[in-house]
């Protein structure tokens, strides 16, 4: 099934609403594939649009209060849960990657020039307050992602062939009782989907890794977005939120988690080999450089990271 995105329709059979306050919720080779246009590095606008998305279930959002104008806020925890704010409906389905794929889909022509991406709860990966973090992504430049793990830093995701999530006691909180994911399981490796996705940007398989931002938290410009053609974004979502990953947690809305910085940036986020390891600890925004993120030891039941802030303390 595929969703015609020129409507208001949510991906599922239900339809989505945009529901106001005031009304009631009714339910080496090259970096680059050829489908990845060039970057520029010069930023068009001394001050720029920007948009919050926000994937929304339960949480209380009055923290965005002050940025409330800026924000599109898409609700999946139904009609119990509805935030005070004009929100659109969207069915309970694939996790913070199904929303921002399609708020892509549907908005991808009438792009701000810098959008923000954020679950309802930002403050388990972020200690910025909203206007703090709208201050921050409006010096996003283009070809970069701005993250906010002043909490927790870039991560590093190798399992491409499969997350063995009962050697990760620390991701209890997607385990069952025998420790095996609760969620609905993949049909198909990381591998498979990041080959399907970007055809591996041209090499002859997945990279060595890829940095991520647990929680899926960042900001990126309009033209990072339009690197790749709309039909990308709707092939990510239609192949991973679709059919039978059309569930509340699909194992492919953990995979879309750790794929995001590589989508938009694979020259900074993609390590191809042990070479491409950066020699410097940071890079020009403060994440940790390519190669150098942290790793989450398997066996752990709480994996303190390596935070923004380690290095100062």
């Amino acid at each position: 099934m595929s969703y015609d995105l020129s409507k208001t329709a949510s991906p599922g059979s239900a339809s989505s609403a945009v529901i106001t306050p005031e009304s009631s919720p009714t339910s080496s080779p090259s970096t680059t594939s050829p489908a990845l246009t060039k970057a520029s590095s010069i930023t068009s606008l001394s001050s720029p649009s920007i948009e919050f998305v926000v994937a929304h279930h339960s949480e209380k959002l009055d923290w965005l209060k002050e940025v409330i104008t800026h924000c599109k806020i898409y609700s999946k925890g139904g009609p119990k849960h509805a935030p005070d704010f004009e929100f659109e409906e969207l069915d309970n389905n694939g996790r913070e990657g199904q929303t921002y794929l399609y708020y892509i889909c549907k908005y991808y022509d009438e792009l701000k020039d810098v959008t923000i991406f954020t679950q309802g709860k930002a403050f388990d990966h972020t200690g910025m307050t909203a206007l703090e973090m709208m201050e921050e992504a409006l010096g996003t430049k283009v070809g970069q992602v701005t993250t906010f793990g002043t909490q927790r830093d870039l991560e590093l995701f190798d399992l491409w062939d499969g997350i063995p999530w009962k050697n990760y006691p620390c991701w209890r909180k997607w385990l069952g009782k025998d420790l095996e994911f609760i969620g609905q399981k993949a049909p198909k490796t990381p591998a498979q989907y990041f080959k399907d996705c970007f055809d591996n940007y041209g090499h002859n398989g997945p990279p060595l890794s890829i940095g991520f931002q647990p929680g899926a938290i960042f900001a990126v410009r309009r033209e990072t977005i339009q690197r790749h053609p709309k039909k990308t974004y709707q092939k990510m979502l239609a192949d991973l939120f679709e059919g039978e990953m059309e569930q509340n947690d699909p194992e492919t809305g953990h995979y879309m988690e750790r794929f995001w910085l590589a989508t938009f940036s694979p020259e900074e986020y993609c390590c191809w080999t042990e070479a491409d390891i950066s020699k410097a600890e940071r890079n020009e925004q403060g994440q940790l450089s390519r190669g150098k993120w942290h790793k989450t030891p398997p066996g752990v039941e709480v994996d303190e990271g390596h935070t923004n802030l380690s290095d100062e303390e």
